[in-house]
């Protein structure tokens, strides 16, 4: 006998592509297949939620293995543009929407988004500066009592 995964809480800690999307497709997967899901945004995952910044997102080509050959010229300006604007445009052809775009939605199927109160304290950011889907802004200890008895995934 397996238990059943009824509830998941997603830590967002990354501001780059590769590092906000993996939790947006879990989150919606779980959702989609009737379990709470909650994501909480902390440190630079707070960009994804960020009014100003959600729109531009980029990719981390510098000290990123997964981009191959990309890595070796990373370092070089507009390299990280470049590989942005390309993954967006695969994306786009298989319906992954711009993290904005799945944020409302993620957040229209019941999601619970979540800013980290220490990482808005450190980056002096309010409630004001986050989008409307997120919900509040917690402490650790309000995540850890809300993620009770399900799954915590760090991203």
């Amino acid at each position: 006998m397996t238990d059943e995964i009824t509830k998941v809480s997603i830590v967002v800690s990354k501001g780059s592509l590769e590092g906000i999307y993996p939790a947006l497709i879990m989150a919606n997967g779980a959702r989609a297949e009737g379990m709470e899901a909650n994501l909480f945004f902390t440190f630079f995952g707070l960009d994804a939620v960020h009014k100003g910044r959600a729109e531009h997102v980029k990719v981390a080509t510098v000290g990123n293995p997964g981009l191959h050959l990309a890595t070796l010229v990373g370092g070089l300006p507009g390299v990280s543009s470049v590989m942005t604007h390309y993954l967006d445009r695969k994306m786009a052809k298989l319906d992954i929407p711009p993290i904005p775009e799945f944020i409302e939605m993620i957040a229209d199927t019941g999601a619970g988004l979540y800013g980290c109160k220490a990482s808005c304290d450190l980056f002096e950011l309010t409630k004001d500066d986050l989008v409307d889907q997120v919900k509040d802004i917690i402490t650790v200890g309000e995540f850890f009592a809300m993620s009770a008895g399900g799954q915590i995934i760090f991203t």
